[in-house]
């Protein structure tokens, strides 16, 4: 990157990330409040001197006073970023949504995080028949969507020009959820989850949180590693999931939290298993419980599978439990 320190360095893949997050133009009071999210604690005139160094070297460019967008050069560099700072983004991603999520379980009100999905015109019209089968059949956290046009926003998130954008329900609500009722969860890994007679049977593929730079869910999509079609048909063939484990002491709260998910319809929980016992072939900590998720983006790899590409951005937002609607109405 040619700046004098890996301090440097760190700030300012911090801000490119903020910047890549966002259709619009940032200014620096917002960056400093978005990073401060993110664990970064820099000032508002800090974010300003290395917002000017940025644009220097052509990484962002300033629109109107002092707004910033990122350029495709900024894009790459955030790509070819030091592998270090980006190490353990996923997991540090699911706590700071976990800890926005505010889902009121009684009232069924609040934020709740999503992934989006990004489609041309043409292709959302494709996907929907596509991805209906996997909605039917209950594979992923909930059949409520968001759905928005371009120059719309979807959560903190505007939609391209020429893009339609998809919301679906990540299974972090569940983390968020347990967090609130005061259960800790510890989250371990993304996976290929092998499904046979409708049954789970055996993760065959993982991605641990902690040590991944790249969110499981998008490599395994990209990667075309699910069947998620022909589970939906068959009940045989391989979903995206997430494996999580929560104390065993903390059990009878989970599932009277999963219940109530359950009634708003967020059906994230797929297992819950025994202490100390393995769960789909996966050992479990002593006095630990065990939990598998399912993935919130299965009916968008059912589209991929169908040769309907979008770009996937998973646990990508926060937005109001009342905004979403039921995934058939799309279909009328």
């Amino acid at each position: 990157m040619g700046f004098e320190t890996q301090d440097v360095e760190r700030k300012v893949f911090a801000i490119l990330r903020v910047l890549s997050d966002s259709q619009e133009a940032l200014g620096a009071r917002i960056i400093a409040r978005r990073l401060k999210d993110l664990g970064v604690e820099l000032g508002e005139r800090a974010v300003r001197y290395h917002l000017k160094l940025m644009d220097e070297r052509g990484l962002t460019r300033l629109i109107g006073r002092d707004g910033r967008l990122i350029t495709e050069a900024g894009m790459e560099e955030l790509k070819s970023a030091l592998v270090r700072d980006k190490v353990g983004f996923a997991i540090s991603r699911i706590e700071l949504l976990a800890f926005h999520t505010d889902f009121d379980l009684d009232r069924h009100t609040g934020l709740v995080p999503v992934n989006v999905s990004f489609f041309s015109q043409e292709n959302f019209r494709r996907a929907l028949p596509a991805m209906a089968p996997a909605f039917e059949a209950g594979l992923c956290v909930s059949d409520l969507v968001a759905v928005a046009r371009e120059g719309e926003t979807i959560g903190e998130l505007i939609v391209p020009q020429g893009k339609v954008a998809l919301a679906t329900v990540c299974s972090i609500v569940v983390n968020g959820a347990l967090l609130k009722a005061g259960v800790p969860m510890d989250s371990r890994f993304g996976g290929i989850l092998q499904i046979r007679n409708h049954r789970p049977l055996r993760f065959v593929e993982l991605i641990h949180y902690a040590g991944s730079s790249l969110d499981p869910s998008e490599v395994f999509i990209m990667a075309k590693m699910t069947s998620v079609a022909e589970v939906a048909r068959s009940g045989d063939g391989k979903l995206l999931a997430n494996f999580r484990e929560i104390p065993a002491l903390c059990r009878p709260v989970a599932e009277e939290v999963v219940a109530k998910l359950n009634k708003a319809g967020l059906n994230g929980v797929l297992v819950m298993g025994s202490t100390s016992e393995p769960v789909s072939e996966i050992p479990v900590a002593l006095n630990r419980i065990g939990v598998i998720l399912l993935g919130g983006l299965n009916p968008v790899a059912a589209a991929e599978e169908a040769g309907i590409e979008a770009e996937n951005r998973a646990m990508s937002t926060i937005m109001e439990y009342q905004g979403l609607i039921k995934f058939r109405e799309l279909l009328r």
